[in-house]
């Protein structure tokens, strides 16, 4: 008689510490960056693309501090590091952008597309800010 094995269960690769905080991070960056807003366009008065721009820069700020401090634990040629993750983010905003220009074109709702874009952009900026930011 033969014995069998259980069958095995595949497991999901776990994220890295440094990816679930970077996550974390852009959830407080992306928090500051709407209330801001909210706050100078509403409160201040500003026109909506300037009140965009500022908190936009802000919530960028914010995420490169935190990760600076937190996360990738640098603190050498931080002037050159934060163009860099500025850039990383501009670049983010534009593919979220153009994701959201084909969801239209396709006839998809924006809500969605944004929703799916989300993770693939903070992936790909993770793995960029990582290597080039803060590598």
């Amino acid at each position: 008689m033969t014995r069998t094995e259980p069958p095995r269960t595949r497991r999901l690769p776990r994220p890295s510490r440094a990816l679930v905080l970077y996550g974390l991070i852009g959830v407080s960056g992306v928090t500051l960056d709407y209330l801001l807003f909210l706050l100078l366009f509403n409160a201040a008065g500003l026109h909506e693309q300037v009140a965009n721009a500022l908190s936009t820069s802000a919530g960028i700020a914010n995420n490169f501090v935190l990760n600076a401090l937190l996360n990738f634990r640098t603190r050498d040629r931080l002037l050159l590091r934060f163009a860099r993750f500025y850039a990383v983010g501009l670049a983010g905003l534009v593919l979220t952008f153009l994701l959201l220009q084909l969801g239209a074109a396709l006839g998809l709702d924006p809500n969605l597309v944004k929703a799916a874009a989300i993770p693939l952009v903070v992936l790909l900026q993770y793995l960029i800010n990582r290597r080039w930011s803060f590598g």
